[in-house]
């Protein structure tokens, strides 16, 4: 159970930060540079549950949210064993089978795509949209504390954050319901 009496430490006022192991890194470090990029993905995903108000969508997404602060405490927990315990949170394949099947019933009420779409439509998909943006740019910090030498991260935690950005890619046509999606025109304003 976390506790938090006080939200000042001033422990990283030098630059770096304290992992779940106790160790400190720089603020600069790729680990770090992942975990806020989850914490800002897991952030779009609240603006998102807020412009969708009482889709369906919003419940599934109060899941995720959970789910990627489990994301956040894999990557906060540096070492090369990935096995969870009661005392190391990983992301674990039942939570990315998870996310699968929520995005196989989604998929299933949608017709093929023909085109590329525009990020938009409404309040909720365009919201959508921004928060698979961010989850995309978190999973390409994940790849890159993976190859950044030496520092390892659970191969789940990432086919996690791969999934949640398909996830939310067909959230948001899910979102724009009958109004349907924005096709993108090529060379339209030539």
């Amino acid at each position: 159970m976390v506790k938090l009496n006080r939200i000042y430490t001033r422990t990283g006022d030098a630059g770096d930060t304290g992992l779940v192991d106790g160790s400190r890194l720089s603020k600069a470090n790729p680990r770090l540079a992942a975990m806020g990029d989850v914490d800002e993905a897991n952030s779009c995903i609240g603006v998102a549950i807020v412009a969708l108000g009482d889709h369906p969508v919003a419940r599934d997404l109060a899941l995720v949210q959970n789910e990627l602060f489990d994301l956040g405490a894999d990557l906060a927990t540096p070492g090369e064993d990935f096995t969870p315990s009661e005392m190391v949170l990983r992301v674990v394949p039942a939570q990315v089978e998870r996310l699968e099947r929520a995005l196989d019933a989604l998929n299933e009420e949608l017709a093929p795509l023909t085109s590329f779409i525009l990020p938009g439509g409404g309040a909720g998909a365009a919201a959508l949209h921004v928060a698979r943006a961010v989850t995309r740019r978190a999973e390409r910090s994940v790849v890159a504390l993976m190859e950044s030498g030496g520092a390892a991260a659970n191969p789940q935690a990432l086919a996690y954050i791969n999934r949640l950005s398909d996830y939310l890619f067909v959230a948001a046509r899910v979102a724009n319901g009958a109004a349907g999606d924005i096709l993108w025109k090529p060379g339209a304003t030539r």
